[in-house]
C-alpha cells in the first residue's frame, strides 16, 4: 500500500472579533511526493467540547480557512474521503487573541484508501531547499504514463468513430428534408427483365417451406421468374426442400433444387457454383429466414434502368421485433445500421455494402468485380466493395422492406455476431491496401470506406478501455500529477452524445408526442449500450481471430420460424454450452461490479456509471447464456 505523506504547515492566526472565537484559522497542506500543493482536500475543525464541526477544502495552493472558530480544545481532521482519517489536537485560548502564530510544524500520514498496483517502492529525495521528500519510482510512474497514453488513444478512436456516424447522421437527415425529391422509376411488366431469385440454404429445417412459398408467391411475369434453392443440407431438410420443390415446379413456376455435397465455400462457394445455371441477367438473393412482400420484385427492378447501377440493397424488416427485450434492442441496432449508415452513406455518395440478402445483382456487375470469392465470412461485404471500386455504383431504397427474424435466443445471437464481426475484420485486412490505392477512388470515399470496413473494431476498443479503467483508477489515485489528465478525459463524454443523435435518427417507434417518444428512446438506447458493452469480449475475440487471419467454418445463425412468446418449441441447430469466453464475461461481471461499488462507497464516483454498465451488460449476456444452456439439459 503506498503511503502519501502530507505535511500541514499550519500557522494559525488569531484575531479575535469576540472574547468566545477566534477570527482567522488558516494553514496549507503540501504532498510530500510531488511537491505540490494539495488542492479540494477536505478538512475539518471539530471543538471536542460541543462536538460542533467546521468544514472547508483546501484552494489550488493547498491553503484552508476557517473563520470564527470558536475557543477550546479542538481536532484538525483530514475528512477528505481520498485518505484514511487523520487529526492533529489544539488548543485556542483567550491568550491567543493578539496575532498569535500556532507555530508547530506537524506531519501528517494520510494513506491512500486504493494505492497503485505498480508501485514497486518509492525513495527518499532531497530539493534544492535541503528538504527531504518521498519520490515516486521512476517505473511505476512511467507505467502510469503509458496506460494513460492507451487509454487516450482508445478514447479518441472511439470518438474518432462516433464523429463519423455522426456525419451519416447528418447527411441522412439532410436527405430526408430535401423537398421535391425525384419520383422512382416506374415498374413496367412488359419491359422488366428475367430475374433469377437464388435461395442458399444450410439445413434450415424450421423455414425451408416457407421461403420457398414466399418466393413462388411472388407477383412477377411468370416467364422472366427463376428460382435456384442452393442446398447444402447434410440433414433431413434436403429432402423437405426437394418434396416443396416439386410441388412449386407441378404449378409450373420455374424452380431448381440445386444440392451439393460439397460445401466448399459455404454460402459464397454455392453462390459461385450456380453462377453458370442462372438465366436471369439479374440475381436476387434471400437467406432463409426472410419473408419478402409479393411486390418485392415490382419495387426494385426499376431502378435497374439506370445502367450504371450494379446493386439495390432494401431494408431489413424485422417478423419478431417484440418478441422479447432481446429480439427489440437488436431491431434498435440494425435500425440504426439500415438507416443511418446505408442511406446516409448512399445519401452521400460513398460506398455502401450488399448486406448478404434482401437485396438486387446485376449479374454483369458481379461478373466484372471477379466473381464471389469465399476467404472472407462477409462475401457480400468483400464483393460489394470490389464491385464498386470497379465503378458500380449501388442503390439503397430504405422504403422498401424485406422483413426476417432476428434470433431469439443469447446462443444464436453470439453466433451471428462472432460472423458479421469476424468477417468485417477479414475483409478490412483483403480490401485496405486496395481501397488506398485504386485509381479513381475519391478521398472521402477511401476514408468511409476504411471506417466502415474498420467499424468491428470498436468492440476491441471499448474492451480495451474498459480494462484500462481499472488501473486508471489507481493512477489517479497514486499519482496526484497526472489527474489533470482524467479531467481532460471527461469531454470524450460526447461521443455518446454524437452516437443518441444517431440513433435518435433511426429510432422507429416514435410516436406523435414527442417528449414521451424521446424518453422512450433514452431508455432503449442506455439498454442497446448495455448489451453492447457485454457483447464486446465475444465481439472482440471474433475481430482479433479475423485480423491475426484465423479461419474458422461458416456458422449460419440458427432459423426459428417464432414471432411470439409460446411459439418456441426448441431448435436443434441451437447449440449450447459454456465456454471460456462466458467464463470471462462472467469474472467481468464481478470485477466491475466490485470496483462500481467500492467506488461508491467512498465517494469517487466518476467511473461509477460506466463501471456499472459494464457490469450489468456482462451480467445479462452471462446470466442470460447460463439459463440457456440450463433450458437445453
Amino acid at each position: 500500500m503506498l503511503r502519501s505523506l502530507l505535511i500541514a504547515t499550519t500557522f494559525l492566526l488569531l484575531t479575535l472579533s469576540s472574547m468566545a472565537q477566534s477570527k482567522l484559522v488558516t494553514g496549507k497542506f503540501e504532498d510530500e511526493k510531488t511537491n505540490r500543493p494539495v488542492d479540494e482536500l477536505e478538512v475539518s475543525i471539530v471543538n471536542l467540547a460541543t462536538k460542533k464541526k467546521f468544514t472547508v477544502e483546501t484552494d489550488e495552493e493547498g491553503v484552508f480557512k476557517f473563520k470564527n472558530i470558536p475557543f477550546g480544545k479542538c481536532e484538525l481532521v483530514i475528512t477528505d474521503k481520498d485518505y484514511n482519517k487523520k487529526s492533529f489536537p489544539f488548543e485556542l485560548t483567550e491568550i491567543h487573541k493578539d496575532n498569535f502564530t500556532f507555530n508547530i510544524e506537524q506531519a501528517f500520514t494520510a494513506s491512500l484508501k486504493v494505492s497503485w498496483m505498480f508501485n514497486w517502492g518509492d525513495k527518499e529525495a532531497t530539493n534544492a531547499k535541503g528538504k527531504t521528500y518521498i519520490k515516486e519510482h521512476y517505473w511505476s510512474h512511467f507505467t502510469g504514463k503509458i496506460l494513460l497514453g492507451l487509454y487516450g488513444l482508445c478514447l479518441l478512436l472511439i470518438l474518432f468513430y462516433s464523429i463519423l456516424q455522426l456525419s451519416l447522421a447528418i447527411a441522412y437527415v439532410k436527405n430526408k428534408r430535401k423537398k421535391n425529391k425525384p419520383a422512382g422509376p416506374v415498374y413496367d411488366a412488359a419491359t422488366t427483365p428475367k430475374v433469377t431469385v437464388q435461395l442458399p440454404m444450410f439445413n434450415e429445417l424450421y423455414v425451408a417451406d416457407r421461403i420457398i412459398e414466399t418466393i413462388a408467391a411472388f407477383d412477377y411475369p411468370a416467364d422472366k421468374l427463376q428460382i435456384q434453392v442452393l442446398d447444402d443440407s447434410t440433414d433431413e431438410t434436403k429432402d423437405v426442400i426437394a418434396k416443396k420443390v416439386a410441388e412449386v415446379a407441378a404449378r409450373g413456376i420455374n424452380i431448381q433444387h440445386i444440392h451439393r455435397v460439397d460445401r466448399t465455400g459455404y454460402k459464397a462457394g454455392a453462390l459461385d457454383a450456380a453462377m453458370d445455371r442462372v438465366e436471369g441477367e439479374f440475381i436476387c438473393i434471400f437467406d432463409a429466414d426472410f419473408v419478402p412482400e409479393p411486390d418485392f420484385l415490382q419495387r426494385v427492378m426499376p431502378y435497374f434502368q439506370n445502367d450504371k447501377i450494379g446493386v439495390v440493397q432494401t431494408r431489413w424488416g424485422h417478423i419478431n421485433k417484440d418478441y422479447s427485450v432481446l429480439t427489440e434492442l437488436q431491431a434498435f441496432g440494425l435500425n440504426g445500421h439500415f438507416a443511418i449508415e446505408q442511406g446516409g452513406r448512399n445519401a452521400a455518395g460513398h460506398y455502401i455494402n450488399f448486406n448478404g440478402t434482401g437485396g438486387v445483382w446485376r449479374k454483369k456487375c458481379i461478373e466484372d468485380a471477379g466473381g464471389w470469392e469465399h476467404d472472407t465470412l462477409t462475401e457480400d461485404l468483400d464483393l460489394s466493395y470490389r464491385a464498386q471500386m470497379k465503378g458500380w455504383k449501388f442503390q439503397y431504397l430504405e422504403d422498401v422492406i424485406a422483413p426476417a427474424e432476428l434470433p431469439i435466443t443469447m446462443s444464436a445471437l453470439k453466433s451471428q455476431q462472432h460472423r458479421w464481426m469476424k468477417g468485417g475484420a477479414e475483409c478490412f485486412i483483403k480490401m485496405r491496401r486496395r481501397l488506398l490505392t485504386t485509381k479513381g477512388v475519391h478521398f472521402a470515399d477511401r476514408v468511409h470506406g476504411l471506417a466502415h470496413l474498420f467499424n468491428s473494431s470498436v468492440f476491441i476498443f471499448i474492451l480495451i478501455l474498459s480494462l484500462l479503467s481499472l488501473p486508471i483508477l489507481h493512477i489517479k489515485d497514486s499519482f496526484s500529477d497526472l489527474n489533470y489528465i482524467l479531467q481532460y478525459m471527461a469531454l470524450f463524454i460526447v461521443s455518446t452524445v454524437f452516437l443518441m443523435f444517431y440513433y435518435w435518427n433511426a429510432y422507429r417507434d416514435k410516436t406523435a408526442n414527442t417528449f414521451t417518444s424521446f424518453f422512450r428512446f433514452v431508455g432503449r438506447f442506455f439498454q442497446f449500450l448495455i448489451v453492447s458493452m457485454g457483447l464486446s469480449l465475444s465481439n472482440s475475440v471474433a475481430v482479433l481471430e479475423g485480423y491475426f487471419g484465423i479461419k474458422s467454418s461458416f456458422v449460419r445463425t440458427p432459423k426459428f420460424n417464432v414471432a411470439k412468446k409460446g411459439e418456441f418449441t426448441g431448435n436443434k441447430y441451437d447449440k449450447k454450452s459454456l465456454s471460456i469466453i462466458n467464463i470471462g464475461e462472467g469474472v467481468l461481471m464481478v470485477v466491475f461490479g466490485f470496483t462500481a461499488v467500492n467506488r461508491a462507497i467512498y465517494g469517487d464516483l466518476g467511473m461509477v456509471p460506466f463501471h456499472l454498465m459494464l457490469a450489468i451488460g456482462y451480467g445479462l449476456v452471462f446470466f442470460y447464456t447460463i439459463k440457456e444452456v440450463r433450458e437445453s439439459r
